[in-house]
């Protein structure tokens, strides 16, 4: 039995676990993709680029945030979801780390655009449909609204926070902040994630017996009833002859 059992001590189902590590996981990434818009001032002052330059930049994330979306889901399926999550998490880490040192513009875009871009992506509302719909049967629907909600509740928590440390501290530490924030997530999913139910043993919060029957072995079934069907229609058509 893993430490993160033991904690839960079968008093709660651990899907609820699974569900309140990607709502920090999502409001985090929520976070961090709405942080550009405290620093376009503040990189304006330090570096002198133009507001365009950096504008660029959030640009390319805000794209690369949205059409990685159906990439991840398909790493999620072939690697696993906690594996494509502690990867993304590294990614955003070294990303927003690394602007700390910046002094170029391509920079920006390759840290803030591609490289964050692309990891808060892959923790976006995929990460939140993928848990939701491996880990409910039962209250599938309200799992997909609170993690949704997610998004709001980062910006509106982390963005004043940020602010205030951009102006009192500047820039620099706002993004350690972030960094930090980050790499605090890592050990958090790596003791609580799983990629799905039978991991442990378990069925899907509301999950019955019947309704763990597989697709494969429904279709199984529905071939072998229809597979004697014929027969048992032509012996019910000689008992008639006879």
């Amino acid at each position: 039995m893993t430490f993160a059992e033991r904690l839960v001590g079968g008093r709660v189902h651990y899907a609820w676990i699974v569900a309140g590590v990607t709502f920090l996981i999502l409001l985090t990434a929520a976070a961090i993709r709405a942080t550009p818009g405290v620093l376009i001032v503040p990189l304006e002052q330090s570096f002198g680029w133009s507001r365009a330059t950096i504008s660029f930049a959030v640009s390319v994330n805000l794209l690369l945030y949205g059409l990685c979306g159906p990439f991840a889901a398909s790493l999620m399926e072939r690697f696993g979801v906690r594996r494509v999550t502690l990867l993304s998490l590294c990614a955003v880490t070294i990303g927003v780390a690394l602007t700390t040192v910046m002094r170029s513009p391509w920079q920006l875009v390759l840290l803030w655009g591609v490289v964050v871009g692309v990891g808060t992506g892959a923790l976006a509302m995929v990460l939140a449909a993928t848990i939701a719909n491996r880990w409910f049967v039962a209250r599938r629907g309200l799992v997909i609204g609170v993690l949704t909600a997610s998004t709001a509740t980062g910006q509106l928590l982390f963005l004043p926070l940020l602010a205030a440390v951009v102006q009192h501290t500047g820039w620099r530490a706002a993004a350690l902040v972030v960094t930090g924030v980050v790499l605090l997530l890592v050990p958090v999913v790596v003791i609580f994630m799983r990629d799905q139910p039978r991991d442990l043993g378990l069925r899907a919060f509301g999950e019955t017996p019947d309704a763990a029957i597989s697709p494969r072995s429904s279709r199984d079934r529905a071939r072998g009833i229809s597979g004697c069907w014929p027969a048992a229609s032509s012996s019910a058509a000689s008992a008639r002859m006879g």
